[in-house]
């Protein structure tokens, strides 16, 4: 400590300057230098001697023992020895801390209470059908959110004159609070509890917001939904969420899809499966039959001799992926009826039927009946 720079040198004001000056000072020399940002040759030095720097002038006792004492005499000013700790552990250790706050978002220990801060998202739900969620759609949607006050302009306060510096902390939004301990006489940095950390004070609030800089409201937002969104998909719009605080950003909107089942098709993925019922006549002779598809009807040929669960592909006719452009495709499943409630006529007809060899030239019967025989 024999080689102690002067620590008004150090912080580069003179021994006049007034305490938002060493402060104003401290907070440039120690961005400057902080370790975990600065390209500057030894940065962890220089920071560390900027801080004992401040500890010292930044309390007025201390700084008055220094100016009495000078810095040859380590024991004298309250940083080598006696009430104090040096470096780190001093008295003035929140000045570490506010250049997180202030310049990088956020201390180690503590947050800055007057940084932006983003609004909280909100989350709401639409309810589409198939079709719209196969073709896309817009949607109005009604929610209610905070945002800023258009009568104060999110300041809180009726106006800027009703706002005024903090006369305790003035406008640091810190105090230094001093309490004996068995090592002597510790000062510690904490919130000023008069303004709760802010800096400032309203004397009269906004009449509308009441002090809050925000107020709840309903608003509609329009939505365009996206061709071929699926079931419990989330859309996310950025800054529809509430209104941020000390001119944070604005939350998100998410909105969670609900597809309502369609009557008769299923969707897996982009593809469309329906199941269409044909009659054994139509199953055995062969049929042309319209299929409804979610682009129109399309006329299928049912070949002769369907079996049921037979499976036709309906190209390009499923639902059009927004991203890609890429169309599914639609499946149509056979499912051949057994008649009931037959008439006198259809009875008559079956009982003929049967009574001709209905598995002639079927391989399945063929090896079925080969199994039997052996």
């Amino acid at each position: 400590m024999a080689n102690q720079r002067d620590y008004y040198e150090v912080l580069g004001v003179s021994k006049t300057a007034s305490e938002d000056e060493i402060k104003k000072a401290y907070r440039s020399l120690a961005r400057k230098y902080h370790p975990d940002v600065s390209t500057e040759p030894n940065a962890e030095e220089k920071f560390k001697e900027v801080q004992r720097a401040y500890d010292c002038l930044s309390d007025p006792s201390k700084r008055e023992n220094y100016d009495r004492y000078g810095s040859e005499d380590p024991m004298q000013g309250g940083f080598g020895g006696g009430s104090g700790f040096s470096g780190f552990g001093g008295a003035g250790f929140g000045g570490f801390e506010d250049i997180f706050g202030s310049f990088f978002g956020g201390g180690r220990s503590r947050s800055n209470p007057n940084a932006p801060q983003k609004g909280n998202d909100v989350r709401t739900k639409v309810e589409l059908t198939f079709e719209e969620a196969a073709f896309g759609v817009k949607k109005v949607m009604n929610l209610n959110r905070y945002e800023e006050c258009t009568s104060c302009g999110g300041t809180g306060a009726h106006s800027k004159q009703d706002i005024s510096t903090c006369s305790r902390c003035h406008g640091t939004g810190r105090v230094i609070m001093e309490q004996a301990t068995i090592l002597g006489r510790i000062q510690t940095e904490t919130t000023c509890p008069d303004c709760g950390g802010k800096g400032k004070k309203i004397t009269k609030l906004c009449e509308h917001c009441n002090g809050a800089g925000r107020v709840k409201k309903a608003a509609k937002i329009n939505v365009t939904i996206p061709a071929g969104i699926d079931n419990e998909q989330t859309l996310r719009l950025g800054g529809q969420g509430e209104a941020g605080i000390n001119g944070g950003p604005n939350g998100d909107l998410y909105i969670n899809v609900i597809v309502k089942p369609h009557e008769v098709f299923e969707r897996e993925g982009n593809d469309i499966y329906l199941e269409l019922p044909i009659t054994f006549s139509q199953a055995a002779l062969g049929t042309t039959i319209e299929v409804k598809t979610l682009h129109g009807k399309v006329a299928l040929k049912i070949p002769s001799g369907t079996q049921s669960n037979t499976r036709f592909k309906l190209a390009g006719k499923g639902i059009q992926n927004a991203t890609t452009g890429r169309s599914g495709h639609q499946y149509v499943i056979a499912k051949v009826i057994t008649p009931t409630n037959l008439t006198s006529e259809q009875k008559e007809l079956f009982n003929k039927l049967s009574k001709t060899d209905e598995t002639a030239n079927n391989s399945f019967f063929d090896r079925i009946k080969k199994f039997f025989k052996n």
